[in-house]
């Protein structure tokens, strides 16, 4: 079979399982594209210090496009708060940004080390089923600005849309936790398209980069994986519906925890 078409079935597989677990067990793509799409072009010999920088990008691609469907869904249920999201908004833009270029600037082997501890911190989240309890309000302008930097930075870094930092930030505030799950999907966007840009930029004019690439951006994998995680979310979201996905949630930690153990001895 022709390499090109291998990795075009091989990408079509992982956007179908990541569109399926992603709607079944509402989580941020990211944890499932990285570390396999690292794996598949670390395999087709392409240099590991590219391929985890890759990778976060094009996670962060992928959620440009996904982050606006799970936003019009949200926003017809009226559990978008726009004022939250005018507030966090530039600093998460900016976080991004910058996060992407410190991203780009890390030896790949410690950007993978970082992917890790955020892999084996969100498994532990999921297998604790721990919610954060209400304690406060949101600060003001300048501190919630903040907060919107560090949460863009940080998704940057490992390729996420941020709900695992904006999720339990905003419910700890006080804010009701579908509203908090649905004002993280209108932040979803600007999270992706600074970090998106950022990855661009940063990787422009690399050598031995993928044919097709953009950056640090992998445009074969980003058309493919989209399109076919876009047909299977709303599967998988019906499926969440009709079963109780709790000890489900604990095998996939589970998962979760083997591949950060793969990230830390690759």
């Amino acid at each position: 079979m022709p390499f090109e078409i291998l990795l075009i079935i091989e990408l079509a597989l992982l956007g179908i399982c990541t569109g399926f677990l992603s709607g079944l067990l509402g989580i941020g793509g990211g944890m499932i594209m990285v570390p396999f799409l690292t794996f598949l072009l670390t395999s087709k010999g392409y240099p590991d210090e590219y391929t985890v920088k890759i990778a976060v990008a094009t996670s962060l691609a992928t959620i440009c496009l996904t982050s606006l469907s799970s936003l019009r869904a949200h926003h017809s249920r009226g559990a978008v708060l726009w004022p939250i999201v005018k507030v966090l908004a530039p600093g998460i833009l900016l976080g991004s940004l910058v996060g992407a270029q410190l991203a780009a600037a890390l030896p790949g082997k410690l950007l993978g080390i970082l992917f890790a501890v955020f892999v084996a911190f969100s498994a532990t989240q999921m297998f604790l089923d721990r919610k954060p309890k209400a304690s406060r309000t949101l600060p003001g302008p300048l501190g919630t600005f903040g907060v919107g930097w560090v949460i863009g930075m940080l998704s940057a870094l490992v390729g996420a849309g941020g709900a695992f930092v904006s999720v339990p930030f905003m419910t700890w505030c006080n804010v009701k936790i579908h509203d908090a799950v649905g004002t993280s999907s209108a932040l979803g966007f600007p999270i992706a398209l600074g970090g998106t840009v950022g990855y661009i930029w940063a990787g422009l004019d690399m050598p031995s980069m993928p044919p097709g690439s953009l950056g640090y951006l992998y445009m074969p994998g980003l058309i493919v994986i989209s399109m076919a995680s876009v047909c299977t979310a709303p599967l998988g979201a019906r499926t969440a519906h009709r079963m109780d996905i709790r000890p489900l949630k604990k095998v996939f930690a589970s998962v979760l925890y083997v591949l950060a153990a793969y990230f830390l001895l690759r």
